[in-house]
């Protein structure tokens, strides 16, 4: 970005942070997170909406921007592009911005920048055309359902989702990771019931909904302000966490007296929490996480939650963590690093920033963390292998490959551990497999058991 000023417009931010991203392909979260400061609080909402909303319709915007421009969108300079992009899709899809607001103040960011005056022109006047027009313009949807679709994927990506789970299947999956998905949050058991923090968001006007697939889950239906702002938040009433993610940690299953458990991968703690909320009488959890702004965050969301004393927070790799000879875990989940093909609806840059080749690096970094955390499960432990991926090399075929290596473990159905809700998110290999289409985020997880003896 330009300048550390907190005022620079909401726009010119989006503009920067897109330019960015293409330049880099870093995480657009981290971006967001690195960059947002510089904007007036008032305006960050904006600036994530026009920044996911492009990632989202990338497509599309470009499908419509060919119709204005007789210059190739591939030989024009990123900022031109992002500049044509912002505009656009607050034209086609954010209807409370009046037109002129949404032409003028993006052709502004432009001349911030000190675009030349021809450029300038070019881009209001391609601006100007599609809102003089814009009635008469496809939608998504139908071009969605076009031949050939424009589905804001890669199509590499599209083809090899077509062979796996077919074509209906892939519509549906790229329609929903087009859309901001509502947020989901995870009850703190331990610090009330789901019912009553129902009731009280619902005193101060947030329209919420119980979860259908986890027994502690709540859906905020409409909510404008920040999730740091919802009722309960700093008093650690919930946590922010997608149904399939809860679903994931209750694989683990009963839990014997004074049971020691191991996350792994503990990224900010969303599954660690969970876990120190199923803890029996006398039980603990390890989490361990190397990065330093996640150990961080995850400290943070433990303090907040309540579990500091159930919860041993260590900044570590799962490896250099093994190599202390910890004493033996009675369960271990392992949410392991991947793609994250299955949370684009969540992270909308990961459909542009993956390639095929991704996976396989994956899966070898996977099957590493499968056998490190075998070595440190009790005889008859439980170990609970997850990601956050759709792509079957991170998914089914890391466990086949796992026990081949290690058949002393067995898997188990996951349905003997889930609501009975859940059970239709479940293949007929007993893997949790939901994916986008069923109204939550991709997930896979599945359930293994050591043998009496290793």
């Amino acid at each position: 970005m330009a300048t550390s000023s907190p005022s620079v417009s909401p726009r010119a931010a989006a503009v920067d942070m897109l330019c960015l991203w293409a330049s880099t392909h870093n995480s657009v979260d981290l971006l967001f997170h690195d960059a947002i400061e510089q904007v007036a609080d008032i305006d960050r909402a904006l600036v994530k909406t026009l920044v996911y909303g492009v990632l989202r319709q990338k497509e599309y915007l470009d499908q419509i921007i060919r119709r204005f421009s007789k210059h190739p969108l591939r030989k024009m300079k990123p900022r031109t592009l992002m500049v044509l992009r912002i505009g656009v899709y607050q034209l086609l899809f954010l209807s409370r911005i009046p037109e002129s607001a949404a032409v003028n103040t993006t052709v502004n960011a432009l001349k911030s920048s000190k675009q030349p005056s021809w450029l300038i022109g070019f881009v209001n006047g391609v601006l100007r055309n599609v809102a003089r027009k814009r009635s008469s313009l496809p939608s998504a949807q139908q071009l969605a359902e076009a031949d050939p679709p424009v589905l804001n994927h890669p199509a590499w990506m599209i083809s090899r989702w077509q062979k796996e789970l077919g074509m209906e299947k892939v519509r549906a999956i790229c329609a929903a990771n087009n859309h901001e998905p509502l947020l989901s949050l995870r009850v703190n058991r331990r610090k009330g019931s789901r019912q009553a923090l129902k009731e009280l968001m619902e005193k101060t006007g947030i329209k919420v909904e119980n979860g259908f697939f986890s027994p502690q889950a709540l859906i905020v239906k409409e909510y404008p302000g920040s999730v740091v702002s919802l009722p309960g938040m700093a008093e650690g009433r919930f946590q922010v966490q997608d149904e399939a993610a809860q679903l994931a940690s209750l694989l683990v299953g009963d839990l014997p007296e004074g049971a020691r458990v191991l996350d792994g991968c503990a990224g900010l703690g969303g599954k660690t929490s969970h876990l120190a909320e199923m803890l029996p009488l006398g039980g603990s959890v390890t989490a361990v996480e190397p990065d330093s702004r996640r150990y961080r965050l995850l400290r943070e969301n433990i303090l907040r939650l309540g579990h500091q004393k159930a919860v041993i927070a260590v900044r570590s790799n799962l490896e250099n963590f093994a190599a202390t000879r910890p004493r033996a875990f009675d369960a271990i989940l392992i949410d392991a690093p991947c793609s994250g093909t299955g949370v684009i609806r969540r992270q909308p840059d990961i459909r542009w920033n993956r390639t095929p080749e991704d996976f396989i690096q994956y899966q070898v970094l996977q099957l590493g963390l499968l056998a490190t955390a075998a070595k440190l499960l009790k005889p008859g432990g439980v170990l609970v292998y997850a990601t956050c991926s759709l792509e079957p090399e991170e998914n089914h075929r890391v466990i086949e490959q796992f026990l081949d290596q290690l058949p002393a473990f067995t898997m188990e159905d996951a349905r003997t551990f889930l609501p009975e809700n859940a059970h239709r998110l479940i293949d007929g290999h007993g893997f949790l497999r939901p994916n986008p289409a069923d109204g939550l985020d991709g997930f896979f997880a599945a359930r293994l058991t050591a043998a009496g003896r290793l």
